[in-house]
């Protein structure tokens, strides 16, 4: 089984992740931004990857800090999860269309850290109800707004330390959830396309160095 886990546990963020590459995407998630906790979840879906996360942080000065730190935490758990590379497609790419969205994402675990973002999102935050829900300490509130200019920090953060080379672009599209959205789902696609095991090549590293890192 390829799986990782990944705490980090800074002034600002208490975050932990499992992840399994070759689950069914289930995901079990105590998130406290309801927007992200969303798209975790359409992630860990799509991917069909199972993602386990618990994730605290400095929410009363904004979701900057634990947004960028999850993308951190989550790059983190792929690069252990997949080891030396061994046996691996390496590249994926997913076109994605939601209504009036439409997405390109094109990754591959090179070994080398590497983002290029053009989403084309406004900026202005995605405003929804609140959300009270009962866990083990309690109710707790989940934030009712996301701040839409930090999903290129997270996927920043989650770049750095997978060790990949991830281009995500938003072709085009009117609403900023649906681009969101859709951004996560044609990741999280592509992602596993390049995670999967190639079945002609199981037992190589698929690059002419004879190493991936």
């Amino acid at each position: 089984m390829r799986t990782a886990t990944i705490e980090r546990k800074t002034s600002e963020t208490d975050i932990s992740i499992t992840l399994n590459l070759d689950g069914s995407g289930k995901a079990k998630l105590d998130y406290p931004i309801g927007f992200m906790k969303h798209m975790l979840n359409t992630f860990a879906k799509h991917g069909l990857f199972d993602l386990e996360v618990m994730a605290r942080g400095d929410l009363e000065i904004d979701q900057h800090h634990l947004v960028e730190d999850t993308g951190i935490v989550l790059g983190q758990c792929f690069a252990k999860a997949l080891g030396d590379k061994r046996g691996i497609v390496r590249v994926g790419s997913c076109l994605f269309p939601m209504d009036e969205t439409l997405v390109r994402v094109s990754a591959d675990v090179s070994g080398r850290a590497f983002m290029m973002f053009n989403a084309q999102l406004s900026g202005i935050p995605l405003i929804s109800a609140p959300v009270q829900r009962t866990n083990n300490q309690g109710i707790a509130s989940e934030s009712a707004s996301f701040q839409t200019d930090i999903v290129e920090d997270f996927w920043q953060g989650f770049t750095s330390t997978a060790a990949l080379t991830l281009h995500l672009e938003i072709l085009y599209g009117r609403n900023d959830h649906h681009k969101i959205e859709a951004l996560f789902k044609a990741a999280a696609r592509a992602l596993r396309q390049a995670c999967e095991i190639d079945s002609r090549a199981a037992e190589t590293i698929p690059s002419t160095k004879g190493t991936i890192g």
